[in-house]
């Protein structure tokens, strides 16, 4: 089989790459083994979050730096295109380019974000509180969500917060065994129909409030039953984050596939690519586990199997490797230098990734593959924990390969 690209890993990189590519008429593949790191997104993408402007740190990165490589003046350019993108694929996103805002974590603390999407909890960058008085809502039996942390941290905020439980007999089933009460199985059932029952329950507490704040557990499937509740609720509406797994992350990398579907990209779930077919210093074909009589064949290939979250990167006692290629890495020599005993410093192996050019063309041995590129979290010399730049390199490595990759194309 043969295609224009291959993409390898299905998470928020490998598909923003695969759209942008399939918009302009590759034909492309994306293979991926399953779950990705959006099934523990927080409802955010973070550009930079070291300061109130996403863009004010980037000029002290090194240069090995994915936004250093890219530039600066080319990251503000892709970063305009982010809604632009998102909301075509049906999802909506609030915040501006140059500013980022506050997001309520699960701990019920502040963090800074750059675009969250829209029934989300947000604060303005100036700290300034729209709510005076809020209830927080709980539904029977969910134990991945904890509303006495987030009280707490908006009652320290000046928000007067009331705690009430929702309990609905369509859940009750559920209930019944505690490791059933998750996210998505709550979501699963809370569709169709039962969104209006959800909403009335959800009123009997919306009096005398500025706002309602519950667990995001609507909307597995689609925007429509997020859409359909907020409309039917009173009072404004709010989701906050729950523990993993989350139904907005699904919900997203859901779309995303579909809408690469829509465009003609073929998506190979529950596969994973365990090498490939070099000729001279170019990848000319990959081989998966579940196809190994099979050649899929390219004219470039993007890696985008993630960190070492995602195995993306393995490690042994010594050695930090990328196991489908034997690509060049970048990380440090003696294990006792990967850590730091403070787990609230910065960790040296968050750094660790593919080494690649200029124009994120990996090295194997030292030489550089020139189709084969490397985008997202697999890539070296950002530290996304730290900066709050995970979904932000992500997104912009994505783009900015994709568009060196048609740019190629018509040159050629």
């Amino acid at each position: 089989m043969k295609f224009d690209t291959i993409i390898i890993g299905g998470g928020l990189c490998g598909l923003t790459a695969g759209i942008e590519l399939s918009r302009k008429g590759q034909k492309c593949l994306i293979v991926s083994s399953g779950q990705s790191a959006l099934h523990f997104f927080s409802g955010s993408f973070e550009l930079c979050s070291l300061s109130d402007n996403p863009y004010e740190a980037m000029a002290f990165f090194d240069e090995i730096h994915p936004y250093s490589m890219i530039g600066l003046e080319r990251v503000r350019e892709l970063s305009a295109q982010v809604k632009p993108f998102f909301k075509e694929i049906g999802i909506s996103l609030k915040g501006v380019k140059d500013a980022n805002h506050w997001r309520i974590t699960p701990l019920g603390v502040l963090k800074r974000a750059w675009l969250t999407m829209d029934e989300y909890a947000t604060i303005p960058s100036d700290g300034i509180i729209p709510w005076k008085k809020g209830a927080l809502l709980n539904i029977d039996g969910f134990l991945d969500f904890h509303p006495s942390y987030i009280a707490g941290g908006l009652s320290g905020m000046g928000v007067e917060t009331v705690i009430k439980v929702i309990s609905l007999p369509e859940l009750e089933r559920l209930r019944l065994n505690p490791t059933e009460m998750r996210s998505t199985n709550i979501a699963k059932t809370l569709t169709g129909d039962l969104v209006r029952v959800l909403a009335a329950r959800i009123n009997e507490h919306a009096k005398d409030v500025d706002a309602i704040f519950m667990p995001a557990v609507v909307g597995l499937d689609g925007c429509s039953d997020v859409v359909r509740l907020k409309e039917y609720v009173d009072r404004p509406l709010h989701f906050l984050s729950t523990l993993p797994p989350s139904v907005p992350g699904i919900r997203l990398q859901l779309m995303l596939k579909r809408y690469f579907q829509k465009l003609g990209g073929t998506y190979m779930l529950g596969d994973s690519v365990t090498g490939g077919v070099f000729e001279g210093d170019r990848l000319k074909a990959v081989i998966t586990r579940n196809h190994e009589d099979f050649r899929f064949e390219a004219d470039n290939f993007i890696l985008a199997s993630g960190s070492m979250f995602s195995k993306g990167l393995v490690s042994d006692m010594d050695t930090v490797r990328e196991p489908v290629f034997g690509l060049d890495v970048d990380f440090l020599a003696g294990r006792s230098r990967w850590y730091d005993k403070n787990i609230f410093e910065a960790q040296p192996y968050m750094t660790f990734g593919v080494s690649a050019g200029k124009d994120f063309h990996v090295l194997r041995n030292g030489i550089c593959v020139p189709n084969l590129y490397a985008a997202g979290s697999v890539l070296s010399g950002f530290n996304a924990l730290k900066e709050g730049s995970g979904a932000g390199v992500s997104i912009l490595t994505a783009l900015h390969v994709s568009s060196l990759i048609l740019n190629a194309a018509i040159t050629s």
